[in-house]
């Protein structure tokens, strides 16, 4: 992931140079963060290579925070569940802006619960309960990252300034967005694990809005919950020994965010 970071902030930088006098970017501004998630159920469809084809019907899921790494492994910013926001502002006013948005979020469908399943596993047809235990049956997770990559547009509304009436101190935000998911699927079939690799396996749309607190002339925190939906249309689910599985489900989530960033403004 640290990768995927450091290669969106190359371009975004090559990105700001090249085009930012051509349509009128009047500043930036970077951000990172982290969140906490909650996941509706969703019914995963599983397809594997050695022609099982089944679902999952109206499973729970969980996000997995990991916030102890922040003082556990202070230097590895990126185990957390973490945002970052690269953001161009579009007015002089620097009240409406487009940004790229990644959000690693990890999503863990709950061990040992009863899910109803349909289809054909084994060379068997199914229409019954089950447990979902990986020793015995799978296990499903997006834990290096569900990872939701999209652009957003960014509206700001100042409601307060600083006591000398110099600056913007609190304004309220608002941003819409749509884009593309990169997860990372770890699939447990009956005990065999396999962390898959990333790759581009679906879309995702989102509402966000919250607020931004300026505590000094550049620095600022934001704070904003996100409501969204995500299909996953081709997940990897392969094992060791088994490849072309996938996994298709979309579900909805509900995201709170804490952010701190920098303003940084284009020379005329």
């Amino acid at each position: 992931m640290r990768k995927i970071f450091l290669s969106w902030m190359l371009i975004a930088n090559v990105f700001s140079i090249t085009y930012a006098q051509k349509i009128t970017f009047h500043g930036m501004y970077l951000q990172w963060g982290y969140n906490k998630e909650w996941y509706t159920h969703s019914n995963i469809h599983v397809t594997m290579s050695n022609g099982n084809n089944f679902i999952l019907h109206n499973v729970s899921a969980k996000d997995k925070p990991d916030y102890e790494a922040i003082y556990q492994a202070p230097t590895d910013i990126s185990i957390p569940q973490y945002n970052y926001r690269i953001g161009f502002y579009l007015n002089k006013e620097n009240t409406r802006s487009v940004e790229l948005n990644f959000d690693h979020a990890k999503y863990v469908v709950t061990n040992f619960q009863k899910a109803h399943i349909t289809g054909n596993i084994n060379g068997v047809q199914v229409n019954g309960d089950s447990i979902l235990d990986p020793a015995s049956f799978l296990h499903i997770e997006h834990t290096d990252g569900a990872n939701w990559l999209h652009l957003n547009y960014a509206s700001q509304h100042e409601i307060m300034k600083n006591l000398k009436k110099t600056r913007k101190m609190v304004t309220l935000i608002w941003k819409a967005g749509a884009g593309i998911n990169i997860p990372r699927t770890d699939f447990t079939w009956k005990g065999e694990r396999l962390n898959n690799d990333f790759h581009v396996a679906g879309y995702n749309i989102s509402l966000e809005a919250g607020a931004r607190y300026y505590f000094a002339k550049r620095w600022f925190l934001e704070g904003t919950g996100k409501s969204g939906y995500v299909r996953y249309v081709n997940a990897l689910a392969c094992t060791k020994t088994m490849s072309g599985n996938r996994l298709h489900h979309g579900f909805g989530y509900f995201e709170l965010i804490a952010l701190v960033g920098y303003d940084i403004r284009f020379k005329k």
